[in-house]
């Protein structure tokens, strides 16, 4: 595919610009000169990126694109593109194309040889990931679970075999109902409800999936929520290389695979297995990932 100049004669550029999630002072330095210097700024709700613009002294034209019209928007808005215009697209909070609109206007511009520059900034799962307390090396992100029952509960279950941590946006009104599918089909998990993620009323809740849900029960949470659901607690057992042989540590390391119901055999098994070690080895290897 040819690589595209942004100083072509003619060619525009359109930016993916990043926005707060809640708190206005997480944007770059970066995005607010991009929307200064805009031609035009496309977002999914004008009303929410006005009060944006406005806190920051910016004056731009705003055209509506949300997930009702990308179909026509779209190529309006490459049209501008072509004719040498710089669009910054926005979405009402984050990242725009993840769980929202802008995947359509990428696409289309990339395939009429517009340049993307992607800025980079706030996303709710990444920050809700980082300050969850669960080792985030590997997870997988789903975005919404499917609103229907049927649906909802048929993911979860392809879901089910996933070793990595996953991690999804839920309504608050459907958070009930995730968590007690989730706890019948993937079990009682280590699991944290990040809510309100850098606003006023930001929380986390920590605990397992059976602990988040009676306290949802007690009290239904408002606001922006993403809910990141780890392994099996018998799957947060990792082979690390660590200096694990001295005697107390080894009793400690039993002691506390007991505490949570872990058969020491089946893990050093499996752990053996993964790292190509001996059962003996993998035992002066084996650590508890998990907080005591």
């Amino acid at each position: 595919m040819p690589k595209t100049k942004a100083k072509e004669a003619g060619a525009g550029c359109l930016f993916v610009v990043a926005t707060p999630i809640g708190n206005l002072e997480d944007i770059s330095l970066r995005a607010l000169r991009v929307l200064k210097e805009a031609d035009v700024i496309a977002c999914e709700d004008t009303r929410q990126t006005s009060k944006l613009l406005a806190h920051y002294g910016i004056r731009k034209r705003l055209v509506s694109y949300h997930e009702h019209n990308e179909l026509t928007c779209a190529p309006e808005l490459v049209i501008e593109l072509e004719q040498g215009a710089k669009v910054a697209l926005v979405s009402d909070a984050g990242t725009p194309a993840i769980s929202d609109p802008g995947y359509r206007l990428v696409h289309l511009a990339l395939r009429h040889g517009i340049q993307v520059v992607p800025i980079p900034g706030a996303s709710a799962f990444v920050a809700a990931l980082v300050a969850s307390g669960m080792p985030a090396e590997e997870f997988i992100f789903e975005g919404f679970l499917p609103s229907r029952p049927t649906q909802r509960r048929k993911m979860l279950r392809e879901l089910s075999a996933e070793p990595r941590m996953l991690v999804f946006y839920e309504a608050p009104h459907r958070l009930q109902d995730t968590l007690e599918d989730a706890l019948e089909i993937l079990g009682n998990r280590p699991a944290v409800i990040a809510r309100e993620v850098t606003k006023l009323y930001e929380e986390f809740l920590r605990g397992h999936i059976e602990d988040l849900l009676e306290t949802v029960r007690k009290k239904a949470p408002r606001g922006e929520i993403t809910l990141l659901i780890g392994p099996p607690d018998g799957e947060a057992i990792h082979v690390v290389t660590a200096a694990a042989s001295s005697t107390p540590l080894a009793r400690r390391v039993d002691e506390i695979m007991k505490e949570r119901g872990v058969d020491r055999k089946a893990a050093l098994k499996q752990a053996a297995r993964e790292r190509g070690l001996t059962r003996r080895e993998a035992y002066k290897q084996l650590l508890i990932t998990r907080d005591e």
